[in-house]
């Protein structure tokens, strides 16, 4: 930090010795003074520049074994060239304009570096930990041990991740998944290191330790996602050195065709041989991928998409394949119920009180996924027996309320038998309703595609992308939600090693393919195909495996991915060609006398920095994917087949 203040203290020291040189030139001023003015704030303004291009490219040369120069080193040499011909002026206005660009290019790219960095001010460093006797202490947060109870006042953030046992707060958990809308929460819900706690203290359980929370894991992915460049960047990072060795080699041809060629004379050819050396620098070309990666990195970082390295992200838009589980990423990854049907609906009201008041008690996702559909009018009491395998019974009056699997019941109606196999057949899992061994009724039940997941094939196969569906799930319901979703082919049936095979297969085919999913046994699959992407409430393992992680489980935030991607490089690729184009339109006009030093590097520097400006704008970034993929407003699988009550 010092010394970039003495940096830059040194640098405007040398602005004002050259304006107090022009301003002496021009009244007239002994020369020699004159040219002491310049010369000082050439090295004043310029030191540095001249040091990184000469003392860069000894060691990277030294570190490689071959000839390695840099950008800075053009430039040093063209300011020493024009100083020994005599262009005091320009040699000082070469080395103020680049210096001032670099220092305005250094802070552009760290622009989105800071956007990044600010992920970093949000990791809390102390939490109130309450001790069996009821004391509170204040203790640093890598302190805080699993299973340790912890205070967290209103507006204060939530220091480590853990579960509530008491309170009612509004957690604003923009930092993890990007909603800004707080999200209301009680006791039993997760809460994550980070977040802020909005309008009431409450008490929690640590349940992992500092280095282990969610937020942890964002810092360490956004760390590696700035290490590892793109494709296109890296390309162009490994050409730079190769393409200053071409313009060095250039640099004395050019000015012997100006001397014997074109008759330039000495002093004109070298002149021209300095604009060259300055016009066909690489500037805008060097920074014409990695500020437009690292900008397009923040923005999704602050929408909750974290992507280990650039080159996933640049890779995304060439997708052509995608492949998705099932559980968990396209569905909801829970049960939930999508019809109820009774022989007979007037006693409608009275099972509903029934069916909660049994299902209720009883710890199962089946019967969690019933109670909480069910919305009785009237609290029963029943003692529930729970068989094992089988289902749930209980006795309500004189007569005994059966909830059970329908191969346990020998005798059905016809129209019972039609249903069970209508549903069934569309991918449901059903259970019978009987009343004394009599069934009355059935419910039938299905992990349901969640909200985005529609809109989102949509959108892919739109863009001409294949989707598939791997799973291992029976034909029935992987065909049944394939072809709820649009998906084009559905591969069911499959274990995790298979799931492997059939990205293999994909990529044998020459596509770049894409794996989305959530549990262990997608993680071989995330870990094979081109790009793995894991849904952040997923496993440790396919998060760890994973190239993207979407933060907060919203397929829509896939979309915004490819969409900034595909963004990303259109700009790439409009900052090359325009890059290249000011180098041949300079070096053109050099070639006919149009061009001077200080004009060059002031065309030259102008064209940098509005390739890294171009970049930047990627941090604006475009409408949320909400926008994109709009809200859900189709009817649910469920609906969408039958309606929820029949009788």
């Amino acid at each position: 930090m010092k010394k970039l203040k003495m940096t830059t203290k040194l640098y405007f020291f040398g602005v004002i010795l050259y304006l107090l040189g022009l301003v002496l030139m021009f009244s007239g001023f002994n020369s020699a003074i004159v040219t002491s003015l310049f010369l000082i704030a050439t090295v004043s303004s310029g030191y540095h520049v001249i040091f990184e291009g000469f003392e860069k490219t000894i060691l990277e040369s030294k570190r490689t074994g071959r000839f390695m120069p840099n950008i800075h080193l053009l430039m040093s040499i063209g300011a020493v060239g024009a100083i020994l011909i005599g262009s005091y002026e320009e040699a000082a206005l070469l080395v103020l304009i680049f210096a001032g660009a670099h220092f305005l290019e250094e802070f552009a790219e760290g622009k989105s570096r800071r956007e990044i960095k600010a992920l970093l001010e949000m990791t809390p460093v102390k939490a109130k930990r309450i001790d069996d006797d009821g004391k509170a202490s204040e203790i640093s947060v890598n302190d805080v041990k699993i299973g340790d109870r912890i205070q967290v006042q209103n507006g204060d953030q939530v220091p480590i991740d853990g579960q509530i046992i008491s309170g009612q707060p509004a957690i604003n958990e923009s930092a993890i998944n990007g909603e800004s809308i707080p999200r209301e929460k009680g006791p039993g819900d997760n809460v994550f290191a980070g977040t802020v706690n909005g309008n009431a203290t409450f008490m929690m359980t640590a349940t992992k330790s500092n280095d282990e929370t969610v937020l942890a894991k964002i810092l360490k992915l956004v760390e590696q996602s700035q290490s590892h460049l793109s494709k296109t960047a890296t390309r162009i990072k490994l050409l730079e050195p190769k393409y200053v060795t071409a313009v060095l080699i250039l640099f004395p041809l050019v000015l012997a065709a100006g001397y014997w060629g074109f008759n330039w004379g000495l002093s004109v050819s070298l002149y021209r041989s300095i604009v060259f050396l300055i016009s066909a620098s690489p500037c805008a070309f060097a920074a014409a991928a990695v500020p437009a990666t690292l900008s397009a990195l923040s923005q999704l970082a602050k929408k909750g998409v974290l992507f280990k390295g650039g080159s996933y992200l640049s890779n995304l838009a060439e997708l052509e394949t995608v492949a998705f589980d099932k559980t968990g990423t396209l569905t909801k990854g829970e049960p939930e119920v999508t019809d109820f049907y009774l022989v007979d609906s007037k006693d409608k009201d009275k099972l509903t009180n029934i069916i909660f008041a049994i299902e209720s008690q009883i710890n199962h996702p089946l019967a969690s996924a019933i109670a909480s559909h069910f919305v009785p009018t009237e609290r029963l009491q029943v003692d529930v027996s729970n068989e094992i395998g089988k289902g749930v019974q209980a006795v309500y009056g004189s007569k005994v309320y059966a909830i059970k699997k329908p191969s346990l019941f020998s005798e059905v109606s016809s129209l019972i038998d039609k249903k069970m196999r209508q549903f069934a057949g569309e991918g449901k899992t059903v259970v019978y309703l009987a009343e004394n061994d009599k069934v009355i009724g059935l419910i039938a039940l299905m992990d349901t595609p969640n909200e985005k997941s529609k809109q989102t094939i949509q959108f892919l196969k739109d863009q001409r992308i294949h989707t598939m569906m791997i799973t291992g799930d029976s034909k029935q319901t992987g065909e049944a939600i394939g072809q709820f979703l649009g998906i084009d082919e559905v591969i069911t049936n499959v274990l995790p090693e298979q799931k492997v095979d059939v990205i293999k297969q994909q990529k044998g085919q020459g596509k770049v393919t894409g794996m989305v999913g959530d549990g262990v046994n997608d993680a071989p699959a995330l870990v094979t195909a081109d790009i793995g992407t894991a849904m952040g409430d997923g496993t440790d393992v396919a998060v760890d495996v994973a190239d993207v992680v979407l933060m907060k489980n919203d397929l829509s935030k896939f979309v915004t991915s490819y969409e900034v991607s595909k963004r990303l490089k259109k700009v790439v690729w409009q900052n090359i060609i325009f890059a290249l184009v000011v180098v041949m339109v300079l070096v053109g006009l050099n070639f006919f006398g149009l061009m001077t030093i200080g004009l060059g590097v002031f065309m030259h520097e102008g064209s940098t920095l509005l390739v890294i400006l171009n970049g930047l704008r990627l941090l604006k970034g475009n409408k949320d994917s909400n926008e994109s993929v709009k809200k859900q407003t189709e009817p649910t699988l469920g609906q969408k087949m039958n309606p929820v009550i029949k009788g």
